[in-house]
């Protein structure tokens, strides 16, 4: 579904991802670990086409998304949820989760939609007519992933979903994403709790300083030694 090859973004003279290629396989949930800085988050942002890379290629389905503005990458099908989730202060939480259908034209299936999130993310329904602004972190977070998924998208990007979140937010919100994938949404996940991403990762890349150093499957690298020792504590 999506493949990247030889990417290099530059801020300035700093190179903050060099030569990077992975993949991502339709229905899988492939996860991209690493410390603060590594990276992670640019990449993300330059399959969105909020970062221009320096070099390389990103294909998805075919269509190289480099010659894309970042709306049209939207109308192809991907969604990003932000890190630090980003929404609209001012709106409601159902205003939030309509902006994330500003693309679409089927009323009905926006209201139908809706509802959908609504049964996904109880909590939004209760807190519908309140200021996005106002909500804690984690139903911020459910907020902005129910946002990205009003766009209908067939790939989900994640950026740092349980950053600052408490422990029963970050364990509600990985189960969130196990289910969003059995629903049938191919998942790229950016994340620095290695070992809750590795357990819903089918694959998993570890990178270091803007360049992947070991790949795998989600299960490999939780048992990998380099990885305990770097990222699990172990």
């Amino acid at each position: 579904m999506l493949n990247v090859e030889n990417l290099e973004v530059n801020y300035g003279m700093i190179r903050a991802v060099q030569n990077v290629s992975f993949e991502v396989k339709e229905g899988e949930i492939v996860t991209l670990i690493g410390a603060n800085g590594a990276g992670k988050s640019t990449i993300l942002r330059t399959i969105s086409g909020l970062e221009n890379a320096a070099a390389g290629s990103i294909v998805y389905e075919g269509q190289d998304l480099m010659k894309l503005a970042s709306k049209d990458i939207v109308s192809q099908g991907i969604s990003q949820v932000p890190e630090g989730r980003h929404v609209f202060q001012g709106l409601s939480v159902r205003e939030n989760l309509e902006m994330g259908a500003y693309l679409r034209k089927d009323r009905d299936g926006i209201e139908a939609d809706l509802e959908i999130v609504y049964e996904r993310f109880p909590v939004l329904k209760e807190r519908e007519k309140q200021d996005a602004a106002t909500l804690s972190g984690g139903e911020q977070q459910m907020l902005a992933m129910g946002r990205a998924l009003m766009a209908k998208p067939r790939l989900l990007l994640l950026d740092e979903p349980s950053m600052g979140l408490a422990p029963i937010f970050i364990k509600e919100i990985f189960r969130i994403i196990s289910d969003i994938n059995e629903q049938g949404t191919t998942v790229l996940l950016i994340e620095q709790n290695a070992k809750q991403a590795l357990q819903v990762a089918d694959r998993g890349y570890v990178l270091e300083t803007g360049k992947i150093v070991l790949s795998g499957s989600g299960e490999e690298l939780l048992n990998s030694d380099q990885v305990q020792k770097a990222y699990l504590g172990g």
